[in-house]
């Protein structure tokens, strides 16, 4: 069993965003997973536009809603990382693993208390104070980034 590091969405907003993660991950040979519903329709043609032609070499999985989603995690025993702004450890000082799944919330919302209690772990990424949010995909290229460079 492939036990690669994983992507997962919580009921993602914004297509563009999507599909840029859609592209980032079939370059690098990561699964991505789609928690519904989202914002879009996933055939968007936004989504089309960031992905390009990469959205057919992207492995996705998508799951109907949350409960779906976590019996798939569960029978498969993948950890769930949380990133969170409402998170204290920095994403720069946890030991990712094999087979960690990486969730990002919505753009607008973030995730709900229950998804957040249901993590394994949390983590941020270390803004300046008075900073928001960083784009999902942008931080889901930093955050992968470094899974990437502890798992070698």
């Amino acid at each position: 069993m492939n036990r690669r590091l994983r992507i997962a969405l919580y009921q993602p907003d914004i297509a563009g965003n999507t599909g840029t993660i859609l592209r980032f991950a079939a370059c690098l040979g990561l699964g991505v997973d789609i928690i519904e519903p989202a914002g879009f329709p996933l055939s968007d043609k936004a989504l089309k536009r960031a992905g390009m032609d990469y959205l057919e070499m992207a492995a996705l999985t998508r799951h109907v809603d949350w409960h779906a989603f976590e019996e798939w995690r569960k029978a498969d025993s993948h950890r769930l990382v949380l990133l969170s702004t409402k998170a204290t450890t920095a994403y720069t000082s946890f030991s990712f693993a094999d087979g960690d799944v990486l969730l990002f919330g919505r753009e607008s919302a973030g995730v709900p208390d229950p998804v957040h209690q249901a993590a394994d772990a949390r983590l941020t990424i270390p803004m300046q104070g008075t900073a928001r949010s960083i784009n999902v995909a942008l931080s889901v290229a930093m955050v992968v980034g470094e899974a990437i460079r502890q798992l070698g």
